[in-house]
């Protein structure tokens, strides 16, 4: 959420005050922020005149500066119908030093490597490539950029609605002169995503106009601020608990995690979050909590609904790699469609960074002997393979030291398939699986924990992996030999007329644990198939054998690897419904990651938990070789395990306006959904507040009975109501149902990209309890 200023015409004198009072709101922010006096950020804020380089030809002087709020870059733009120059320390994804990105490499000299850096950006935003005059600022520009974005990150909720508050304080006081008239109040609230009716926003004017002045300065605006902020519903809990004159004592604050939250707490717990969020010292020395500490232990990790021991790896890692969901992504290379949209090794670093651990590599012979990376037969551009491997090898351990899967489509010649072969050695080393583990046949997969830091290649293998362990293995030579193609791929249909392929030995030696085959059926795949082969189901295809064969596909899954992708005339790279599919133990379930969608939050949801480590350990009764266990049908098992879950949606905070217009306001409405087995899959919704996006507030109860709670995941979803249209997406938060907490807790809210709105957020209670 921001509050940007555009920039008015101004005479001299006024123009004088105005620079003193920016200087003023420039430190008061500075300091708001934690940065006061950095001389990193005062030389973002004085800006300069960076080289913008968009290709070969395009290189031009731009001037960028952070704007006085201290969260927002503007830059100089000769685009005269441009109408926004400006963008959102918020977001920015990362902020690359050197010649990093595609671009850069591509455009620029390796003379500029020391004054070159990236700025990316959240979601399909193009990267900004900036050249500065010298190594030494261009260390200043990323020092501070990465400084504001940390501080920022780092501030309590307090501190950032404060600091937006305050600058959109700043923005509705037109004439600059450090009040509030009753007009500008009004125009305030509307910034702030409320619209409230004449006789309320003079009767709110009035009761903070103490002087009688006819405007608000001073003590009276944070009067105003408080009177604004108050959370009435946090009001009432807190007074229910503070029982020791008025404040809460240790031993209330127990009561309140015992009772509320259903924690095992002891007092000593509860004498440690009053140490780690009371504010006032002198409440804190008499081990009480004040109302504004309440709401801070409310704001942290303990206090949000999500299990913050689900924050790190707490699944056993020691099982088969095929016990596990692994986060998968479809056509990775891909930024946007499927058909003429960018192809970019930076798709595969998003990736990676959002913790997918299965990435898909399109390859197809390139020019002078280099294989590229593109979607056959389409427009989409081409990527060198060797550029995409190094980017991989670079990121793909750093939000999760647990295996990569590199699945290759081979469309390449031999002698091509041979250089990839070469490359994937030379780059990846030692990292790369190029035998089994052992020193005998296995008779399984190797677990995560025993693949820590590893790559394995997923693709087609000439012959059986035993053949390896045997004295007698015969290898046919490359020439002579071809593989039947599997349904692998979007390219399917067209790889019908020639079906089949020229292999290389050389890249067949490194398919070990994951070999590509064709799907014949339930019962050929028991008879015939070894563990380590591998199909790839298309979408439609998996979802009518999830539908009516699921225990067969479970029990296939138990032993084996199953892949599936998104149809061919997904060409706008729309997604599918991942749930049924992990519902019947299918663990590579590939989505494409570049879309945002409620399929990729579902996504996002599951794999939150287990320290968004990419793999997620299956339900007991999805790895039993004799499960029978049935999504359709939810038999009588170690599966069911009915439970009642109570949700009371009580409020939400400061969501965004979806509008940009200052007079358009949210009438925000809560959808709270189950995902699961079909017979706990349900939605349902609150009324919709009206003109109410800064603190509605509904206290609306549901009850939902779910019966196999290991395979469901919770929805919170807000949007805008609208009678006319459909509504207008506001914000969503997925997660596991068992990661759940009890009691009161904020639900933060993500954008459809899966990124943290800040500031916004619901207020929920939960319950679960065993069902009768």
């Amino acid at each position: 959420m921001q509050c940007v200023r555009r920039q008015p015409v101004r005479t001299k004198s006024q123009e004088s005050v105005y620079r003193a009072q920016i200087k003023t709101v420039a430190r008061n922010n500075m300091k708001l922020i934690g940065l006061e006096g950095d001389k990193d950020l005062q030389f973002l804020i004085n800006g300069g005149d960076l080289l913008k380089v968009r290709s070969g030809s395009w290189k031009k002087s731009r001037y960028y500066k952070l704007q006085e709020d201290c969260k927002t870059m503007w830059h100089e733009s000769k685009k005269t119908l441009k109408s926004k120059n400006t963008f959102s320390v918020d977001d920015i994804e990362a902020v690359r030093t050197g010649r990093q990105t595609e671009g850069l490499r591509k455009h620029t000299e390796e003379s500029v490597d020391g004054r070159a850096f990236s700025i990316l950006f959240k979601g399909r935003q193009k990267n900004l490539d900036l050249i500065a005059s010298s190594e030494e600022e261009a260390k200043k520009w990323v020092n501070g950029l990465e400084k504001v974005i940390s501080n920022m990150n780092n501030l309590t909720p307090q501190k950032k609605t404060e600091h937006w508050i305050y600058s959109c304080i700043r923005k509705s006081d037109k004439n600059l002169d450090n009040k509030m008239s009753l007009k500008e109040l009004k125009s305030f609230l509307q910034d702030i995503n409320i619209e409230v009716d004449e006789d309320y926003a003079e009767m709110l004017f009035e009761k903070c106009d103490q002087s009688k002045g006819g405007f608000l300065e001073g003590k009276e605006i944070e009067h105003f601020y408080k009177i604004l902020t108050q959370r009435e519903e946090i009001d009432v809990i807190y007074r229910e608990y503070a029982k020791t004159d008025g404040v809460m004592s240790a031993a209330d604050f127990l009561n309140f995690l015992l009772n509320e939250q259903r924690e095992h707490a002891s007092l000593n717990d509860a004498l440690q979050l009053i140490e780690k969020n009371e504010l006032d010292e002198n409440a804190r020395a008499k081990q009480q909590m004040t109302k504004d500490g309440f709401l801070m232990y409310l704001h942290q990790p303990e206090g949000l609904i999500f299990n913050p021991a689900h924050n790190s790896v707490y699944q056993d890692m020691k099982q088969p790699l095929n016990h596990y969901f692994i986060s998968s992504s479809h056509n990775t290379y891909l930024l946007e469609d499927q058909l003429k949209g960018p192809s970019s090794t930076e798709a595969y670093i998003k990736v990676l960074l959002k913790g997918c651990r299965c990435v898909e590599l399109d390859c197809w012979d390139g020019s002078d002997g280099e294989p590229v990376i593109y979607h056959g037969y389409t427009l989409t551009s081409k990527i060198l393979f060797k550029d995409v491997i190094k980017a991989i090898k670079e990121y793909a351990f750093k939000v999760s030291e647990y295996p990569v899967i590199l699945s290759l489509e081979n469309h390449c010649s031999v002698e091509q398939q041979k250089t990839m072969a070469q490359l994937l050695i030379s780059i990846l080393g030692s990292a790369l699986v190029t035998k089994p583990l052992g020193d005998q046949m296995p008779t399984r997969f190797p677990s995560p924990e025993e693949l820590k830091g590893r790559f394995i290649v997923k693709g087609k293998r000439l012959n059986k992996l035993e053949d390896a362990f045997s004295d007698e293995s015969k290898t046919a030579d490359e020439d002579s030999v071809t593989e039947e193609e599997d349904d692998e791929g979007d390219e399917e249909d067209r790889e019908k007329k020639s079906s089949k392929l020229k292999f290389a030995k050389e890249l067949s030696d490194i398919v070990i644990y994951c070999k590509s085959v064709p799907f014949h059926g339930f019962e050929d795949s028991r008879d015939k198939q070894s563990f380590y082969e591998m199909a790839s189901f298309k979408e439609g295809k998996a979802v009518k054998l999830a539908e009516e064969s699921a225990n067969d596909f479970i029990l296939h899954n138990t032993d084996k690897l199953s892949r599936i992708y998104p149809a061919g005339l997904r060409t706008d790279s729309s997604n599918y419904n991942p749930v049924p599919l992990w519902n019947a133990g299918c663990q590579i379930v590939a989505l494409n990651f570049q879309t945002p969608c409620p399929e990729m939050n579902l996504n996002q949801g599951l794999f939150l938990q287990n320290g968004q480590s990419g793999y997620i350990l299956k339900p007991s009764y999805l790895r039993d070789q004799d499960t029978e266990f049935d999504p359709i049908t939810v038999s009588k098992g170690p599966w069911l395990k009915k439970k009642s879950l109570h949700v009371m949606v009580i409020s939400a905070q400061q969501l965004p306006k979806v509008s940009q217009k200052k007079s358009s306001i949210v009438d925000p409405i809560v959808q709270v959904q189950i995902y699961g087995v079909p017979a706990d899959t349900t939605v349902v919704e609150t009324q919709y507040i009206e003109n109410n996006g800064f603190n509605p507030m509904w206290n609306e109860n549901f009850q939902f009975d779910v019966c196999v709670p290991d395979l469901a995941l919770v929805r919170f979803l807000v949007e805008d109501y609208d009678t006319s249209t459909d509504n207008e997406f506001i914000g969503q938060y997925t997660l596991p149902f068992n990661s759940l907490k009890n009691g009161y807790h904020h639900v933060p809210l993500l954008n459809m990209n899966g990124d943290l709105l800040s500031s916004a957020g619901l207020f929920v209670h939960i319950m679960v309890v065993d069902a009768e």
